[in-house]
């Protein structure tokens, strides 16, 4: 209390500015001092009685707002509990995530990986997001043409048939005549004696033109397919070049086959034989053909088309295996068989050859009567085994070919009334060419007595190898075949056998080869090389016995003549013969003799001509100027240079004949 005045209540009453939290508590003086002067002076009762009414209304205030106080600090305080709780809590958490945390960042590589594809995956889909659209467009495109167009394959009856083929305009230009369309007789190129060598040719065909038809279906877990196929190239009877030019509908291939899910597959029919080379694996309809013009193909190629039964293995399209029961037919060759010929006065001629094996064709079995060769009387087929191999680079091919021959020799057959009983069979049994019944005259004529078969079995092996180098832009490979009895099955067609004196078979030993190169730079290109050959060796005999007869007409008296019998000169000479003989006569191959007719040409001088060697090489190129669903269109060029080189004779003549060739093909593929 202030000295020398009134008490004042400031402990209790004063207040001054105060903060608590964020509010602002404005406090004021409830007893402000008064002047010292006017603590002196007497106050009257009212004016004591308003003063303590107004302390007493102040403090009932400051009350109040102490109640708001302690009622505004038990809510905060409630808050701070809850807030304690909730930060608990949210430790919690937080620990909970932390352990999370380290997880994701555990995985954070995966999930980056993951992030990383799907973007590509992402990007990919946009990428492709345009072509699909435009595959879409271009489908429906399509369906809308449907109609018009019509599918590649026909469906039948759950059986998809696909036909193909091409149509094709060709010509051949050869510088030495062969007189044969562009399927070329590699074993007839002319020596220059004959009067073909002096002139060229030039010759056009449509008759190479193709159709196919293959037949697909599925029963269970086979395959059943049924393939044909056929061009113009045979000739019948009325076949000419004459305005017509009309050329008979001939097989080429026609084959049924059924192929299972384990490999195994059964075909038969008409087809490419199993000596012929594969692209991959045994497989029908994949032959490695050459991309000649020429339908005989090129010099060394292996090959026939033929009846056949085929069984194959294939073991998951690295390796194969196959047998194949085919039909054959003997080619011979040769000259100079033991034979007779009698001349009778009235002309008749009376011929007889001690041996034969090919028999002509019978019009009423359907059998071509007109084929100067004959039909072979085969007694077994030849047996051919195979084994393919596709490591991953190349193709590798081995197989060997098993071949019967027969033929049926007579020892009487050739004969002379000065000839005696007796013919000596050159293997060492000795035949009597007497009657049937003993003690009759000795036969003067040709006889069937003693006749008999004789079978002789050949064959031989062959190996391939076929690379794709470069991306599939260049091939190349390699052929080799030898044996005996197998000439039939090269491209030249070098015979598989010719005949000893006494009418037996000699089988003549043949190898060929070919060299394959194909440059594929893009797919409108393919330019190809070949080079092959085909090899004869010598089959030559002695001791031919050839019997010729000619009887003089008699002449009756007349004019006091007496009258004359007939006369019958007979010569019987020795001669060399067979393939190849080292003495052989081929002083003529060089000696253009005159024609024998208006449509015969002169075949030149005396010329045995039995071919060595034949070889070839070929250049040429396939252009595919369009590709597409409406089909192929394509033209060709190839040229080839041939030798032919015949064994060397008397007096080391060496007969040989060249000619150059070029081909044109023009063609449309089906779709």
């Amino acid at each position: 209390m202030p000295r020398g005045g009134t008490p004042i209540f400031r402990s209790h009453f004063d207040f001054c500015s105060k903060e608590r939290g964020n509010e602002k508590l404005s406090c004021t003086d409830t007893a402000p001092a008064k002047p010292r002067a006017a603590k002196k002076a007497e106050k009257s009762d009212s004016a004591l009685a308003a003063e303590i009414e107004e302390l007493r209304q102040a403090i009932q205030s400051q009350q109040e707002q102490l109640q708001l106080l302690k009622q505004e600090l038990a809510k905060r305080d409630l808050q701070i509990d809850e807030a304690r709780e909730a930060a608990a809590a949210a430790n919690a958490r937080a620990a909970e995530a932390s352990t999370k945390a380290v997880e994701a960042v555990d995985s954070s590589a995966e999930v980056k990986t993951t992030a990383a594809t799907l973007n590509t995956t992402v990007s990919d889909l946009k990428a492709s997001n345009e072509v699909l659209k435009t595959t879409i467009a271009n489908n429906e495109a399509q369906a809308e043409k449907a109609g018009e167009e019509g599918p590649n394959t026909i469906r039948y009856k759950g059986v998809n048939i696909t036909p193909g083929g091409f149509v094709e305009a060709a010509t051949v230009f050869r510088n030495r005549a062969t007189s044969a369309d562009v399927n070329t007789p590699f074993n007839s190129i002319p020596y220059p004696g004959n009067s073909l060598a002096k002139v060229s040719e030039f010759n056009f065909t449509a008759r190479q033109s193709r159709l196919t038809l293959l037949a697909e279906s599925k029963v269970g877990a086979a395959k059943l397919t049924g393939y044909f196929e056929t061009d113009f190239l045979g000739a019948g009877t009325t076949s000419n070049n004459r305005q017509s030019n009309s050329y008979v509908f001939r097989q080429r291939q026609i084959w049924g086959q059924l192929a299972t899910d384990s490999g195994w597959s059964v075909t038969g029919g008409q087809m490419w034989s199993l000596a012929t080379e594969n692209r991959k694996g045994i497989q029908n309809r994949g032959e490695a053909l050459p991309m000649m013009v020429d339908p005989q193909y090129v010099v060394g190629f292996t090959w026939q088309r033929a009846y056949a039964f085929r069984v194959v293995k294939d073991f998951g399209g690295k390796f194969a295996v196959g047998v194949s029961v085919e039909g054959p037919q003997a080619t011979v060759g040769g000259r100079g068989f033991t034979s007779y010929q009698n001349t009778s006065a009235n002309g008749t001629v009376t011929a007889s050859q001690n041996f034969f094996i090919n028999a002509p064709g019978a019009g009423g079995g359907l059998y071509n009567a007109f084929d100067s060769t004959g039909y072979s009387v085969n007694k077994a087929p030849d047996f051919i085994f195979k084994a393919a191999i596709d490591p991953g680079f190349g193709h590798y091919e081995v197989f060997g070919v098993v071949s019967t021959f027969r033929n049926r020799i007579f020892p009487c057959a050739v004969v002379s009334p000065n000839a005696g009983a007796n013919v000596v069979y050159t293997a060492g049994t000795q035949v009597t060419c007497s009657g049937q019944t003993p003690g009759t005259a000795t036969i003067t004529t040709p006889s069937g007595v003693g006749a008999f078969n004789d079978t002789r079995t050949g064959g031989g092996f062959g190996a391939s190898a076929h690379w794709a180098l470069f991306n599939k832009k260049v091939d190349f490979g390699v052929k080799g075949v030898g044996g005996d009895g197998i000439g039939r099955f090269g491209s030249s067609q070098l015979p598989d056998l010719t005949f000893r004196p006494d009418g037996t078979q000699a089988l003549i030993r043949t190898g060929h080869g070919l060299g394959i190169l194909e440059f594929h730079p893009d797919p409108k290109l393919d330019v190809y090389l070949y080079y092959g050959g085909e090899y004869a060796w010598r089959a030559g005999y002695a001791g031919y016995t050839t019997v010729r007869i000619t009887n003089s007409p008699a002449i009756p008296a007349q004019g006091g003549n007496p009258a004359y019998a007939g006369v019958a000169s007979v010569a019987v000479t020795s001669t060399i013969g067979g393939y190849g003989h080292v003495s052989a006569n081929n002083s003529g191959c060089s000696t253009e003799t005159a024609p024998t007719g208006s449509f015969t040409p002169g075949g030149g001088g005396t010329c045995a001509g039995d071919t060595r060697f034949i070889q070839e090489g070929t250049l040429g190129f396939w252009h595919k100027f369009y590709q597409g669903p409406k089909g192929g269109m394509r033209w060709g060029l190839a040229y080839s240079y041939i030798t032919r080189t015949a064994w060397s004779g008397a007096a080391s003549n060496t007969p040989k004949a060249v000619d150059n060739m070029v081909w044109t093909s023009f063609r449309y593929y089906l779709p």
